[in-house]
């Protein structure tokens, strides 16, 4: 039989077609990904250190949260803009761009083993969430949540800024996106019912000072907050002369003055779920000009009160406060 070299040469050339339109195609798809790469490789600047806890087994979790200028920074975020967001009924509805690392096993100072997660974030708005106590809240309370989400965990809201540590392990690379997404996005927002458009009830709170006789050591805030079941919804910034806390969804809202100065760094803050009191404890930062600052007071409450009649200084309560007050103007002063 005769084979038909017309056809055979036919077979091959559609073969070597083929070959030739696969290699170009890959080719191709070669210069587009090289060019437009979805994702590149980044060593993050350490920020600071978070120390935190599992709520499932109360293990030490420390998370890093990082700086870059290769992660796009938020939209411009006022401060009051900040505030109605964290008041709004829901925050989830924003995102601030950040890229989560994946858990490592480092050593404590006790030298004892506990987990890390690296989290970056844009170096400028890392920045100004240092100058701000508030915004530092703000982006700690979303590097929990991120990693609550991505890695299926329940973390403990009373965590801690590391005073002298930035970074706990070695500073890894990590893979982040290029394409560009929205980075801060405000979803469309339910119409409002009655109920959510009121003001956030001030909570009833009391301000303990121990020991109660002799040299003032601490201060104990105890703060109810009636329907808040979890302090997962509870956003608190202790400062040295304020303190304020927000539980979510709009249920309240406490911004005071501390009488004195304290010591943020040193403060601890415990929720009851049962009872649903919040409270915290913090140290004087400096109780020998506190005492001299109140008894500075004193005299002048007594040189104030001596010119009113009777009547005006029977009620306690109003003397109370005023001394609370100008114990803060005092301090203010003096600082």
């Amino acid at each position: 039989m005769m084979t038909d070299s017309s056809l055979l040469n036919s077979e091959l050339d559609l073969q070597q077609q083929e070959e030739l339109y696969q290699q170009l195609l890959l080719q191709t798809l070669g210069q587009i990904n090289s060019e437009s790469p979805d994702s590149k490789v980044i060593r993050p600047e350490p920020g600071m250190c978070v120390k935190t806890f599992s709520e499932s087994n109360k293990e030490k979790v420390f998370i890093n949260v990082c700086q870059s200028n290769s992660v796009p920074p938020p939209p411009e975020l006022s401060r009051e803009k900040l505030v109605e967001l964290l008041q709004s009924d829901d925050p989830s509805g924003f995102r601030v761009p950040m890229s989560l690392g994946e858990p490592h096993t480092e050593i404590d100072n006790s030298s004892q083993g506990c987990t890390a997660y690296d989290v970056v974030i844009n170096q400028d708005f890392f920045q100004k969430c240092q100058k701000d106590p508030l915004f530092q809240q703000f982006v700690i309370l979303v590097s929990v949540e991120g990693l609550e989400n991505k890695y299926n965990l329940e973390l403990s809201r009373e965590w801690k800024v590391l005073k002298n540590r930035k970074f706990l392990g070695s500073v890894s690379e990590q893979n982040i996106r290029t394409k560009s997404r929205p980075v801060i996005e405000e979803l469309q927002p339910p119409e409002k019912s009655p109920a959510t458009t009121k003001s956030l009830r001030r909570p009833e709170f009391t301000m303990i000072v121990e020991p109660p006789a002799g040299e003032p050591e601490y201060l104990i805030t105890e703060i109810k907050l009636p329907g808040v079941g979890s302090s997962r919804s509870l956003v608190l910034d202790v400062g040295e002369d304020r303190l304020v806390l927000t539980a979510r969804p709009s249920l309240f809202h406490l911004d005071i003055f501390h009488p004195f100065l304290v010591d943020q760094e040193n403060s601890v803050a415990q929720y009851n779920s049962s009872t649903q009191v919040q409270k915290i404890y913090t140290l004087f930062l400096d109780p020998v000009k506190y005492r001299i600052v109140f008894d500075a007071h004193c005299c002048f409450w007594d040189l104030y009160t001596s010119f009113l009649p009777s009547s005006a200084t029977s009620n306690s309560k109003l003397a109370e406060v005023s001394i609370t007050l100008s114990v803060a103007m005092f301090l203010e002063t003096a600082a």
